[in-house]
């Protein structure tokens, strides 16, 4: 089943979301690879592709997991949780309905 994966970043986090961001990216490639990942990216803070020094509010990730607590766990060992960018972390099933 897939879970959607919504972290809320802190105020002031960029910094941190920037140093974290290679090992979160490897993470997302692997559930890429394993065929798992329907879409990620992150929530710009501004109406921008590119909000610059703004940063972002968060990001969303949603991918397939056995179970809502094996998609909690994976979202528990998120370098973004470890390196505090994250002020909550949030999981919840999601049904994809459309694009069919």
């Amino acid at each position: 089943m897939f879970y959607a994966i919504l972290g809320e970043d802190r105020a002031g986090s960029l910094a941190d979301r920037l140093a974290a961001r290679p090992a979160h990216l490897e993470r997302l490639r692997v559930l890429q690879e394993e065929g798992r990942l329907l879409l990620a990216g992150p929530c710009p803070a501004i109406d921008s592709p590119d909000p610059g020094p703004a940063g972002f509010s968060g990001s969303l990730i949603v991918a397939e997991f056995a179970s809502l607590d094996a998609a909690r766990d994976w979202a528990d060992a998120d370098p973004y949780v470890a390196a505090g960018v994250y002020a909550t972390v949030s999981v919840k099933p999601f049904k994809k309905v459309l694009p069919a």
